[in-house]
């Protein structure tokens, strides 16, 4: 393969830039696009042109709205181009294929598949009838996949999924083999994380912690200064292990570890449901007026609570996001909840932070894995 030459290389990333920012803001002007990027407008022009005939953008009619100055024609994302997202729980597989702008295009759900094998297989199955169906008029750019576990950045091996049994699998390798895209793995709170900042509760900060509760228990994202932070090997983010301070009435295990305590099989116990999606657990718990519901919930909050005072302590975030069951204990009372976590945080972060429930709703995980596969696309649009 031959060496890129520097001028290649910046084009590459002049033609990144354009399409993320389309991408991720929405329709915008090559007005806006000269401003943002501090590139020239023929230079801007040159790159819409090259990413237009590629397929990749689309040029619409100038806003007529301007008064003043000279109408800029509209770039907005194909939608004509797609990432496939997967999410392998305890409960069941989810796949998406996802657009430009976290558009939502296809998506099924199955019961549980519990081999890394028989996820390969059952995602190849499923594409190949997108492929032959819903999706033959559209360029697939890659898949992404969210595991709940801890997934190696530098090569996206799983080296632990606990809840589904899975040590050092190579996931990754096995669904490209089968479909013959490549592939981005990674842990699914931190790309739940990364959705929720790109296009959710986070969009407009900087600085950001994210939890999410789910089947498989309590992970997490850390945004500073706009970056997703991964740490050394990408396991940065596992909120559920850690150990919050627990009054003595509280405690329900000897250990003390948060998923534990604050634990979606317990409501579900509470409630008396054997199996239940987020809808419907939010559902019930909202319905639900027994008060050993209640005295669940709000002991399930005051450890939240805790856990998120000691997130601010550390790391300062402006905003905290709660996904899946998480956010439905905030929403019980989300004024009280507020609360609760600013008087166990230190005054000056605490009373800058606010904590908001996640936007993108049960698809943001789905989201943040199909983000992950447009990575390579978004780092060379035409290569």
């Amino acid at each position: 393969m031959a060496t890129r030459s520097g001028i290649e290389a910046v084009r590459a990333a002049n033609l990144g830039e354009v399409l993320r920012r389309v991408h991720h803001d929405g329709p915008t002007s090559r007005a806006e696009l000269t401003a943002g990027t501090g590139l020239n407008r023929s230079t801007v022009a040159d790159l819409v042109q090259a990413l237009a005939e590629d397929g990749l953008v689309n040029e619409g009619e100038p806003n007529q709205t301007r008064r003043v100055g000279r109408p800029s024609p509209v770039v907005s994302a194909s939608p004509d181009v797609v990432a496939i997202a997967v999410l392998p729980e305890v409960d069941a597989l989810e796949i998406a294929a996802v657009g430009f702008g976290a558009e939502l295009r296809e998506y099924v759900r199955f019961g549980p598949v519990r081999t890394t094998q028989a996820v390969a297989e059952k995602v190849a199955e499923q594409l190949a009838l997108w492929r032959a169906g819903a999706l033959s008029a559209v360029r697939i750019v890659g898949l992404g996949v969210a595991v709940p576990g801890l997934v190696r950045s530098q090569d996206g091996l799983i080296r632990l999924a606990p809840h589904l049994g899975w040590e050092d699998e190579d996931l990754g390798t096995m669904l490209s083999a089968r479909t013959g895209l490549s592939v981005s793995v990674g842990n699914d709170a931190s790309l739940g994380a990364r959705a929720e900042h790109l296009f959710g509760s986070a969009h407009d900060v900087a600085d950001a912690v994210y939890l999410n509760g789910g089947a498989s228990g309590i992970g997490g994202g850390i945004v500073l200064g706009g970056r997703l932070i991964g740490g050394a090997d990408g396991y940065a983010g596992e909120w559920g292990q850690n150990r919050p301070s627990i009054a003595g009435g509280d405690r329900r295990t000897d250990h003390g570890v948060l998923e534990d305590e604050v634990s979606r099989s317990r409501l579900l116990e509470v409630l008396g449901i054997a199996v239940a999606d987020d809808a419907l657990l939010a559902t019930s718990l909202a319905a639900s007026d027994d008060p050993a519901v209640r005295a669940e919930v709000d002991r399930q909050r005051r450890i939240l609570a805790s856990t998120l005072a000691n997130a601010i302590n550390v790391l300062n975030p402006r905003r905290i996001v709660l996904g899946g069951f998480l956010a439905m204990l905030r929403e019980r009372d989300a004024e009280e909840f507020e609360r609760l976590v600013r008087e166990s945080a230190l005054d000056a972060p605490g009373s800058q932070s606010e904590v908001r429930s996640a936007q993108l709703g049960d698809k943001r995980i789905l989201i943040g894995a199909a983000e992950a596969a447009f990575d390579t696309l978004l780092a060379d649009p035409l290569a």
